[in-house]
């Protein structure tokens, strides 16, 4: 299972239906939201396994104890898991949380008194399709993640650059390019900043985020 089957499959489809009905923002936006934010969190993930044996050990643990990949073929699970989810981003971004949930506010339009329930909501999605994967590729410490977090990367980036018309794809490819195979630097510059704004990347003369959404929000 790609991350782009992720993001426009059963299980991504289904929490952002749940988020519209929840908070009253279109699904399409929700959808969108976890096509930027998942690379994003994987991205990080990927970042602290690689600096930190400990950090590593303890994302495995994790895996292995609270996100088995269940959650995907029980999608409901992720309303009821949005406390779990805001936790797992104050881990993952730490003091970088707020800037990057007033990034994605800015270009997806999502409110930011929504933008971080919706957040918590995605977030075990997310961590149930790394679970899942993990068990897939028989990764059974945290010497491996990184390599495993790197390779859901450049699988998505692959195959978004190999469908370039559809608009999702479109985004997450842009997300994905040219950073998410670099392990220097910061990934929210690298990756978030490229794409949001900043940086003078051929992505941002192309509109960034907010000219890709556009075309599948109508024009934002």
């Amino acid at each position: 299972m790609s991350l782009i089957d992720l993001i426009t499959g059963n299980a991504g489809t289904q929490v952002a239906a749940q988020a519209e009905n929840k908070f009253g923002i279109d699904k399409n936006q929700v959808i969108a939201l976890l096509a930027v934010s998942a690379p994003l969190v994987i991205s990080y993930l990927r970042k602290k396994s690689q600096e930190d044996d400990q950090e590593a050990e303890a994302l495995n643990s994790a895996l292995e104890k609270d996100h088995d990949g269940s959650i995907l073929n029980n999608p409901a699970q992720a309303a009821d898991r949005q406390q779990e989810g805001n936790s797992i981003l104050d881990h993952v971004f730490g003091g970088q949380k707020g800037q990057v949930e007033n990034q994605l506010s800015e270009k997806t339009g999502i409110s930011m008194d929504k933008i971080g329930p919706i957040l918590g909501m995605l977030a075990p999605l997310i961590m149930g399709y790394i679970g899942k994967e993990k068990q897939s590729n028989g990764v059974n410490s945290g010497g491996g993640l990184g390599d495993l977090l790197g390779g859901i990367l450049g699988g998505a980036q692959s195959q978004a650059q190999a469908e370039p018309s559809n608009p999702l794809n479109d985004i997450l490819g842009s997300v994905l390019g040219g950073g998410s195979s670099q392990s220097s630097g910061n990934p929210l510059n690298d990756i978030l900043g490229s794409v949001l704004g900043g940086g003078g990347s051929q992505k941002q003369q192309q509109g960034g985020l907010g000219g890709l959404l556009g075309s599948i929000l109508g024009g934002r």
